[in-house]
């Protein structure tokens, strides 16, 4: 090559070296240059993303920390959601039960009971009798909803140790044993339904203006560490699998379904 002939790649690298003397970052500047060679492209003004340029990877980091992050309501919320779908396949099984049928699979309604033990009971409202409802009652706030919440949660444990028993072949086939665990399954709907929603649009709102932002950034690091340790990394996202895959043994899966037709 000789003095004359210069090629696209040293033109960018002299004009890279002269902006950089001059105190024009070379990222920008290559950000700009690569946008330029696009047919049609024009030159990108700062802070432009650009889905093609690396990134440094403490960049990409924080930013993965950032989306991470979850605040105590909605963590509580979205556990929330699980518990719902739960609750569908409750009332699958009172409707199915209701109707006389006696060889459906007991199987999935007593792991939908197992999830709710686990992880509504001994976790979800577990932490919210001890880092939430106290600081309602110090506070003198919402105490009677407060109240009301631990009554049911203490009600909704009963229940659970009732289906959990009558999940079986055996309770599904015999008369009284099949009507107490509709009534079971049917009292749990009737009082979580409005219990998550009473929690959703009063207790958790209240809660955000209770404590101070430290707090409650600090409570949310605490629930997702308990988290972790009780069900992994992946903790919710593992009960969500789990509560799909109940699902789909009860055929009420597919989400079109529910859709309706009129």
């Amino acid at each position: 090559m000789n003095g004359t002939d210069v090629s696209a790649d040293s033109r960018r690298a002299f004009l890279r070296a002269g902006l950089s003397l001059a105190g024009v970052s070379i990222w920008g500047v290559h950000r700009t240059m690569a946008q330029s060679d696009q047919p049609g492209g024009s030159p990108r003004k700062p802070g432009d993303e650009d889905v093609n340029t690396p990134r440094p990877q403490g960049s990409q980091r924080q930013e993965h920390e950032q989306e991470e992050e979850i605040s105590p309501a909605e963590d509580l919320m979205r556990e929330h959601g699980l518990l719902t779908r739960v609750l569908l396949v409750y009332q699958n099984y009172a409707d199915r039960l209701a109707l006389g049928a006696r060889d459906i699979p007991a199987e999935p309604l007593h792991r939908s009971a197992d999830i709710v033990r686990e992880f509504v009971e001994d976790y979800h409202e577990r932490l919210e009798e001890q880092y939430l409802f106290p600081r309602f009652r110090k506070a003198g706030m919402l105490v009677e909803l407060v109240d009301t919440l631990q009554t049911q949660h203490d009600a909704g444990r009963r229940i659970t140790d009732i289906v959990r028993k009558l999940a079986v072949q055996s309770a599904f086939k015999d008369q009284n044993q099949r009507l107490t665990l509709i009534d079971a399954l049917r009292q749990f709907n009737r009082m979580y339904l409005p219990h998550e929603s009473r929690e959703d649009t009063v207790l958790f709102p209240a809660f955000r203006k209770l404590v101070s932002p430290n707090e409650y950034d600090a409570l949310g690091e605490q629930f997702e560490n308990r988290e972790h340790e009780l069900f992994g990394e992946d903790g919710f996202e593992m009960m969500v699998d789990r509560v799909a895959d109940v699902e789909g043994q009860v055929g009420i899966h597919d989400l079109a379904q529910f859709t309706p037709t009129m």
